[in-house]
């Protein structure tokens, strides 16, 4: 589990990298299409903003306390209603709310037994999982208007952190590597990292395998974009960014089939 400090502080980096879009954004530029598929941007940072007003004020009591759910219908007329400028401003009095609840945690606030929208977690899970959905969407909005963004910390071994957790799934359910097979996933950076499965009767994450059946390499943020279905695989391939070495069957059926959440 990460530290409450490191929570805090990425949340908060991930309000501060909304709200600098936010300002950015001209008027077409809100109705462009994101990576994200059926969205403009506008739509993405009216999802962000809704689990954030979900949340404020509220601490799970058990996992089987769901969070006030009830606000979403509300939330979303309230932020149709509103003009470009309006809507920003609203989104970030929420982050405002939010960023005075997060002051307030403790460390054993983060280990209560939490509701999330993925199953049960721990509260501090759940901002995790917060994390990660803010860090693909600012690329979600970011990435199609060629703007730059903070590829690397504590934000995005948190985000890395959700996919390293499905990784068996991944493996053994999308990739569908066979029985007696293994993969080492080499991410280059921002975050370095050596990700390795193995598959004996179920894909497992495994700490080291000393001569994989495969070798994947590719980058953080395509690793992650390509596990949040956001970019197409053939595209990366022929970039250079998604390459491989050894069974050249397995490489391209795990570069093509990374993709477990959207």
């Amino acid at each position: 589990m990460t530290d409450l400090a490191t929570i805090v502080t990425s949340l908060g980096q991930c309000y501060d990298a909304v709200e600098s879009l936010c300002g950015r954004l001209s008027t077409d530029q809100w109705r462009a299409r994101s990576l994200c598929p059926d969205w403009d941007m506008r739509g993405v940072i009216t999802h962000l903003g809704m689990m954030e007003r979900v949340m404020t004020g509220w601490l799970p009591a058990s996992a089987a306390e769901t969070a006030p759910l009830d606000r979403i219908g509300p939330y979303f007329e309230e932020v149709a209603a509103l003009d470009d400028n309006d809507f920003a401003a609203r989104i970030a009095d929420i982050f405002t709310a939010r960023r005075a609840d997060l002051a307030g945690l403790t460390e054993q606030d983060l280990e209560r037994p939490s509701w999330t929208p993925i199953g049960p977690r721990t509260y501090g899970g759940f901002l995790e999982i917060r994390i990660f959905d803010f860090w693909v969407h600012e690329r979600d909005i970011a990435a199609p208007l060629g703007w730059p963004t903070d590829d690397g910390g504590p934000r995005a071994e948190i985000a890395l952190g959700q996919v390293e957790s499905s990784l068996g799934y991944i493996v053994g359910k999308k990739v569908g590597l066979p029985d007696g097979a293994s993969i080492v996933i080499r991410l280059t950076g921002p975050v370095v990292r050596e990700l390795s499965v193995v598959v004996d009767g179920r894909a497992r994450a495994v700490d080291h395998v000393d001569q994989p059946d495969v070798e994947l390499t590719t980058d953080t943020v395509t690793f992650i974009q390509l596990a949040a279905g956001r970019i197409d695989p053939q595209a990366q391939i022929d970039a250079g960014k998604v390459s491989w070495t050894g069974d050249d069957e397995l490489g391209n059926l795990a570069a093509r089939n990374l993709n477990f959440t959207i």
